[in-house]
């Protein structure tokens, strides 16, 4: 029963934090700072894109280091809550922004994104000691699934405030959703600090100036020595690129639809909870899956199915064929992402696993959001064209396919230590 409560809790955090990612980074936020903040110049595109990375930017460089430290100090469930009372409050403070206050509102969206996107790595992290090894595949699709079950669930509740439209008009009853937002993802998130814990082991300090020095080496060591691991470096580099097009996808959806389909509000809502409702499901299944026949092969079938989606995108002039392509593209972004965190859980070491997710979910994870966005924004205002921007995300595709083919999905994480002290 305790460990069937870990995973719960652990499951039900993925519920809580996918409200921010619906809420403040695919739908109503990106939409709320264009069209209220920006007052719908098409300026705000390149600005939306430019708040997108500079978060992930930040949450590379730190990532990998303050994994190292959660490490060594046993301290993650220390680290995991500094970020979600980060982005919570952030989030908040997010419902007092109006009309030009664009540098103030980037500003909060870039500090909630970091709380939201580094608590990912310590969140991710405890996979590899809730779950066993031959169901990990499963456990990781029934986050993502719980994830996408939240991420309907605020749609849901968002729906009379946003029944107005994201406009100026209704501009208040959109703030009320962001505080909401806030308190869901705090509320949700609350039994996996009640019920995980660290590791007693090896408690140190959570934070010293010699534990992040400390850190910084190791981070030193993990770089020289990744390289002797070159099915991971070659997963870490695909993942980097397909990941990309798919953050890339994700934070500017919304915007798409709308400016480049006409999609009003309420469709939008429809739109969100169609493929959050795909996405659970692909979770689900492709977790199964995944355990059936392996994370790469998962990968490698669901980067074919991104390709449909592009190419179905870039031809879609209806809203109907919109609307099944956005199905299609949950279902992808569902098992693409649990299959990778399966992928990653299997290539890494046990006694660096916060710090190799630092790299993960850090380094490669958001590093990748950081050319996406913006060159969707620069191509769509250079070419006056959202297709042209979506056409630049087949090449991310492209490579991230061919480096996951080369990769061997057999290698064996324990030979980390012996490998570096061999070394």
């Amino acid at each position: 029963m305790t460990e069937k409560r870990k995973v719960f809790s652990w499951l039900l955090f993925d519920f809580a934090n996918t409200s921010f990612s619906v809420m403040m980074v695919t739908f109503a936020f990106p939409l709320y700072f264009k069209n209220v903040i920006c007052g719908g110049d098409p300026s705000g595109d390149m600005l939306w894109g430019f708040g997108v990375s500079i978060s992930m930017l930040l949450v590379a460089v730190i990532s990998p280091v303050l994994g190292a430290a959660s490490d060594y100090s046993g301290r993650r469930k220390r680290y995991l809550f500094f970020f979600t009372l980060l982005s919570v409050t952030a989030t908040a403070l997010l419902g007092f922004s109006g009309p030009g206050m664009a540098v103030a509102a980037i500003t909060l969206f870039v500090l909630a994104n970091m709380g939201f996107e580094g608590g990912l790595v310590f969140y991710d992290a405890w996979l590899k000691e809730i779950a066993s090894e031959k169901s990990v595949g499963r456990v990781s699709g029934y986050g993502y699934a719980m994830g996408y079950l939240g991420s309907l669930s605020i749609l849901l509740v968002m729906q009379p405030l946003l029944s107005g439209g994201i406009v100026p008009e209704n501009a208040f009853n959109v703030q009320i959703g962001f505080w909401v937002t806030a308190l869901f993802f705090a509320f949700f998130s609350l039994p996996l600090f009640l019920v995980l814990r660290d590791d007693a082991k090896r408690k140190g300090p959570a934070i010293s100036m010699a534990l992040i020095a400390r850190s910084v080496r190791e981070v030193g060591n993990t770089v020289r020595h990744i390289m002797g691991y070159p099915d991971l470096a070659r997963f870490l580099l695909a993942y980097f690129f397909y990941n990309d097009a798919i953050l890339t996808i994700i934070a500017f959806s919304s915007i798409y639809a709308q400016n480049t389909l006409g999609f009003g509000t309420g469709e939008l809502i429809i739109f969100f909870m169609l493929v959050q409702t795909t996405a659970l499901v692909g979770s689900v299944f492709f977790g199964f899956v995944t355990d059936r026949i392996g994370p790469k092969r998962t990968i490698v079938l669901t980067l074919c199915i991104w390709f449909g989606v592009v190419f179905i995108a870039l031809f879609a002039e209806t809203k109907e064929l919109f609307f099944s392509t956005g199905m299609l593209a949950g279902m992808a972004m569902g098992s693409s992402q649990a299959a990778s965190r399966s992928m990653m859980a299997k290539l890494t070491p046990r006694e660096h696993v916060a710090e190799f997710f630092g790299f993960y979910d850090g380094t490669f994870g958001k590093a990748s959001a950081i050319a996406g966005p913006l060159i969707f924004g620069m191509v769509s205002v250079q070419a006056a064209s959202q297709k042209a921007g979506l056409l630049s995300l087949l090449l991310f595709f492209a490579v991230g396919l061919l480096l996951m083919l080369r990769v061997r999905s057999n290698s064996v994480p324990g030979e980390y230590k012996e490998r570096v002290c061999a070394d």
